[in-house]
């Protein structure tokens, strides 16, 4: 982190470490004082570092402009709890105001019955927009979209067009891009607000306006809109409907937000765990066990089949027992190999970095890897296992084993996401700690059976 980065994180800590004695010591106005240069998104992070008592005082010190910003920060948690507290009216005017996208987004969180009560108190008008984004499917473009956005005709001069933003931008989410549609509201061209304010006056939009469009449509997987944005380095990408009807944009800021989801999702599937929107460490600790203790059921069972295994060759061990001292080294070394390779597997079809290899190319890439890491750790191996005990055929055993081992790791590590992804599962599934087990299973086969043959046994 840079040097600005740490004094940031001080600064925050600070503002709400002093919002929390004034607010102690009955200081209103010191903390309304407090607050005033403060960023909404600190001032909403300083909030929801108080004790609960707290909160609702601390938001009540906003005006109603700083509010609207500060509520759309805050985690639906304090936004639910600070509903419960609030005044009625007090929560229309906070609700009524903030942008439909964020809007529709906490009405996800918020029990039905709440969401009922809130949308039918709402103006027409916002109360229309935030239907519209409710009635699409979750995680797909219409339901991240804002339709506050600023739409013209290319017949409009700049001037003309410069007084319509003058009259526009406080009703609307986007100004930097202007939209241009045709009489049935297909999308024809996109303005820049650079590009507007550089060209004469007299010209029109539909001269300056680019007619070569990156657009999403409403059924469009958020993934896919935030890679589309990223991509092409927008602030905004708009969204059409099934005719080409421009219905919304979705900005670059619910871009950082998706990603955010979408890696948290990722990280606890690769872990094994189920995930939804709310927060891990908010959610109730039955409802946590229930989603944790599936895998490790599955997991548990599995490593019986390895149990298993060993107990088989029960005749082995009696005649080599120093061989078990080693079964610890060669499973976790395969089953981490398998975790790396699953882990960078993984990451390349998320960000599509491995799009045009092809399953076959990075499965085979990752196999030689495998070879490659075997061999360098087979060498030690068998070294440190002759120092250890003292009988080449053992520490042979547990080299030429480590090599097999690193290699099906390798390759069960890339495959397997490969395999899930074809038949429409989510890659991360296939997270560490199953193939970990699943290389458990089959290493101590492979072990056995080298040993085996060394040994002459």
């Amino acid at each position: 982190m840079t040097a600005n980065g740490v004094k940031h994180d001080e600064l925050r800590q600070l503002v709400r470490s002093q919002l929390e004695l004034l607010l102690d010591s009955g200081n209103l106005e010191g903390a309304k004082a407090l607050l005033v240069p403060v960023q909404p998104v600190d001032i909403a992070e300083a909030i929801e570092g108080l004790p609960e008592s707290m909160q609702v005082i601390a938001f009540r010190l906003l005006s109603k402009s700083e509010a609207i910003q500060v509520y759309e920060y805050l985690s639906s948690e304090v936004q639910q709890a600070l509903i419960q507290k609030f005044k009625r009216q007090e929560v229309l005017d906070v609700v009524d105001r903030m942008s439909p996208d964020d809007r529709a987004r906490m009405f996800d969180e918020l029990p039905a019955k709440v969401v009922s009560r809130l949308l039918a108190q709402l103006s027409p008008q916002e109360r229309q927009a935030t239907n519209i984004l409710l009635g699409y499917e979750e995680d797909r473009a219409g339901r991240i979209m804002t339709p506050e956005y600023i739409s013209l005709k290319e017949n409009l001069t700049v001037s003309q067009t410069l007084e319509r933003i003058r009259s526009l931008a406080n009703a609307s989410e986007v100004i930097y891009y202007l939209y241009v549609t045709d009489a049935s509201r297909q999308l024809t061209g996109i303005v820049s607000l650079r590009s507007l304010v550089t060209a004469s006056p007299e010209k029109t939009l539909g001269e300056i306006m680019i007619r070569d469009i990156v657009f999403v449509h409403t059924d469009t997987d958020r993934e896919d809109v935030a890679r589309t944005i990223q991509r092409y380095d927008l602030l905004a990408v708009p969204v059409v409907d099934k005719e080409e009807r421009l219905v919304g944009v979705v900005t670059v800021d619910d871009v950082i937000d998706i990603l955010e989801k979408e890696a948290t999702e990722d990280i606890y599937a690769l872990g094994g765990l189920q995930s939804d929107d709310n927060s891990y460490f908010q959610t109730n600790l039955l409802t946590v066990a229930r989603r944790r203790v599936v895998w490790l059921f599955v997991l548990l069972l599995t490593n019986t089949v390895t149990g298993a295994i060993i107990r088989s060759q029960e005749s082995l061990l009696q005649q080599a027992v120093v061989l078990a001292a080693f079964i610890p080294l060669l499973t976790g070394t395969g089953g981490n190999v398998g975790a790396q390779s699953s882990t960078v597997v993984i990451r390349g079809l998320n960000t599509e970095e491995i799009k045009d290899m092809g399953a076959g190319k990075v499965v085979f890439r990752e196999a030689l890897a495998g070879i490659l890491l075997g061999l360098i750790l087979g060498i030690v191996a068998t070294v440190w296992a002759y120092f250890l005990q003292g009988n080449l055929a053992v520490a042979t055993s547990v080299g030429i084993s480590l090599v097999a081992i690193a290699l099906l790791a390798s390759v069960a590590g890339s495959a397997l996401p490969f395999l899930f992804r074809s038949i429409g599962l989510d890659p991360a599934l296939m997270s560490a700690p199953f193939i970990t087990t699943a290389v458990d299973v089959l290493g101590v086969l492979i072990y056995f059976n080298i040993a085996k043959t060394i040994l002459g046994l």
